[in-house]
C-alpha cells in the first residue's frame, strides 16, 4: 500500500513512541541505531510495523 506523507509520520511517530516506552522491536536493530525514531523507521522501511491505515472514500 503507497501511504501518504501524513499516513507515514503518523505510523512512524505511533510506533517510535510506543517503543520509547518499552515496546519490543520487531526487527532485528543493528547495532549503531538507539534512537526509537530510527528503529520505527527501520522497521517502517520493512513493512513490519502492524498498524493499518483506514481511508474513507470520498471525504
Amino acid at each position: 500500500m503507497n501511504y501518504t506523507r501524513f499516513e507515514k509520520a503518523r505510523i512512524v511517530g505511533a510506533r517510535a513512541l510506543q517503543i520509547s516506552m518499552g515496546a519490543p522491536s520487531l526487527i532485528k536493530i543493528p547495532k549503531d541505531v538507539i534512537a526509537p525514531i530510527d528503529i520505527a523507521m527501520l522497521e517502517f522501511k520493512e513493512d513490519a510495523i502492524p498498524i493499518t491505515v483506514k481511508r474513507i472514500e470520498g471525504a
